[in-house]
């Protein structure tokens, strides 16, 4: 069993996605010390030093902000996430958010917890105190969209049929969320124009360079006296201190996130929630059965399925001789391993080759096994990052 593949696990994942590990097949744990991929949730992978061994990273969740997706990119390591898989619990929590907010529940539930209930004039405190959470029902507001992926559209969905109207933007948005998007929603030109013409404003965008403090001080007041911002995506597309002054001149509504911090801590129009965006039982299981099949797919075959750094590679095989190789995207590579190959005397049955920005992957199958000796020297060609030979079990 010496000839198994080895992952190791950092964070509690779902059994259903581990069961897809077949023990015949794989060592599975805490405890490996060589191991050929990583399989993990929320631990920090930049204080760790990754083995050599490492030959994938899977993090069960759709965010990768705690890995060095860089530097694995430079090993020629596949880091792969499960976008969507998790949607529908986020989705839900947003649809939570508009309510708390537009229905005062969260100072509402503090005074109840106030109240002395053993009082003869509780049901006068009751009456009474009530006025102060009046609030207002979704239907007929305009809930504006930022990121138009999976939960973008599934948010969108939902605020149709609770009578909302919808305004949505994103620059990127793929074919596939185009055809999911319902045609009532009307396309916003800006994250500026989503601010000012929408009551609600939730944002659904990684954190990237360009998406850092997307709401600003630049931009926060474009909003709407009295609107509500919803953040379930990553803390830092919000800028907490534009937040913070917007509150306390009474402009902004509520700030509703998933992500307590010390700059909002206390303040009462602010909703923080304890990151409990993908932690339902059904996400849990969805991002680990989702993530470990891409992950085994690739250790087995060498396909890649969203991958964050690499190009979305699949290839059937039809020969029992196998090679992947992940090199910089630059003029005469494909060239070079061909050529590599033949020399070597092996014919090719089959290849793809794809592009993702600098990174390049290909597979090949060819008619005969491929020795050491033709692995090294393709490895040894300039600018490959890595190769796997995968021949048939």
């Amino acid at each position: 069993m010496a000839d198994r593949i080895s992952v190791l696990v950092l964070n509690q994942i779902s059994a259903g996605g581990l069961s897809r590990l077949p023990a015949t097949g794989f060592r599975v744990g805490k405890d490996q010390t060589e191991p050929d991929a990583i399989l993990l949730r929320s631990a920090d992978l930049h204080s760790l030093a990754i083995p050599i061994s490492v030959r994938a990273i899977a993090r069960a969740g759709a965010g990768t902000n705690n890995i060095p997706v860089e530097a694995m990119s430079l090993r020629g390591v596949p880091v792969f996430n499960a976008p969507g898989a998790n949607a529908n619990a986020v989705k839900e929590l947003v649809l939570l958010g508009m309510l708390l907010a537009a229905r005062k529940v969260a100072p509402a539930l503090r005074f109840v917890a106030a109240l002395d209930v053993n009082s003869p004039d509780l049901e006068k405190l009751v009456e009474d105190g009530k006025k102060a959470f009046a609030g207002y029902e979704l239907a007929g507001q305009t809930l504006g969209v930022i990121g138009l992926g999976k939960i973008g559209c599934l948010v969108a969905d939902a605020a149709i049929k609770l009578g909302m109207n919808v305004l949505g933007f994103d620059p990127e948005i793929t074919v596939d969320a185009a055809w999911s998007l319902p045609a009532q929603v009307r396309r916003a030109a800006s994250v500026n124009d989503v601010l000012k013409k929408s009551q609600f404003v939730t944002l659904h965008v990684p954190l990237v360079e360009a998406t850092r403090h997307l709401v600003n001080e630049a931009n926060i007041g474009l909003m709407r006296p009295g609107s509500v911002l919803l953040n379930f995506s990553r803390e830092g597309v919000v800028s907490d201190s534009a937040v913070l002054d917007s509150l306390e001149a009474r402009h902004l509504g509520h700030y509703v996130c998933d992500f307590p911090g010390a700059a909002l801590h206390g303040q009462a129009q602010v909703v923080a929630l304890p990151h409990l965006g993908a932690s339902t039982r059904e996400a849990e299981e969805n991002c680990a059965v989702m993530v470990v099949d891409q992950l085994r797919d690739y250790l087995e075959n060498g396909n890649i399925s969203n991958a964050v750094n690499f190009p979305q590679v699949s290839m059937p095989r039809e020969s029992a001789y196998r090679i992947a190789i992940a090199n910089a995207n630059v003029p005469n590579m494909l060239g070079q391993i061909s050529t590599a190959m033949a020399q070597a005397g092996l014919n090719i049955h089959n290849m793809v080759n794809k592009s993702r920005g600098g990174m390049a992957y290909t597979l090949v199958d060819v008619d005969s096994p491929v020795t050491p000796e033709v692995q090294a020297g393709i490895a040894a060609i300039q600018g490959v990052l890595a190769v796997r030979y995968l021949p048939a079990a």
